[in-house]
């Protein structure tokens, strides 16, 4: 597989298969994957999980990450973080934490944190794909479920 575009579709086709089997579960439907930037290899891949463990932290892109197990500090400096929504201030904190320098986003219409523009000063590359898909799944789930996107948001 090529680099650039080719990748960047795997891995919102990844998170978006992950977000929809997160809402299949009764969860939110946020999803992500890691990519390895040289070689095109899948991480690891996750879902928000909040609801299904009855946890405060497991989000879409901390699902991901847990579920990459324990890799070398350097392995992420060249990783791209693929994510449905938006990241929220504790999943950019973690994507800083570990130096991951590209974060894709399949959409920030329902949801915009400051994040994105904080990435962006911490010297990340961050691009959002305006994904349909991302955008349809996220809006109903709010409209169905508002009480626990506000629980999710900690709102």
């Amino acid at each position: 597989m090529t680099r650039g575009r080719e990748w960047d579709k795997l891995g919102m086709d990844i998170a978006y298969e992950e977000a929809a089997r997160g809402l299949s579960e009764g969860g939110v439907p946020i999803g992500g994957c890691l990519i390895n930037n040289k070689d095109g290899q899948v991480l690891g891949r996750g879902h928000n999980m909040r609801f299904q463990k009855s946890s405060a932290t497991l989000h879409g892109e901390i699902s991901t990450l847990e579920n990459c197990g324990r890799l070398p500090g350097k392995v992420y400096k060249d990783t791209t973080l693929y994510t449905t929504l938006s990241p929220c201030d504790m999943c950019t904190g973690a994507i800083i934490m570990y130096g991951i320098p590209r974060c894709v986003i399949g959409e920030n219409i329902n949801f915009k944190s400051e994040g994105e523009e904080y990435l962006k000063s911490r010297g990340r590359d961050v691009a959002v794909m305006d994904d349909k898909r991302c955008q349809k799944i996220m809006k109903e789930f709010i409209e169905q479920r508002p009480q626990d996107w506000f629980e999710d948001i900690g709102e």
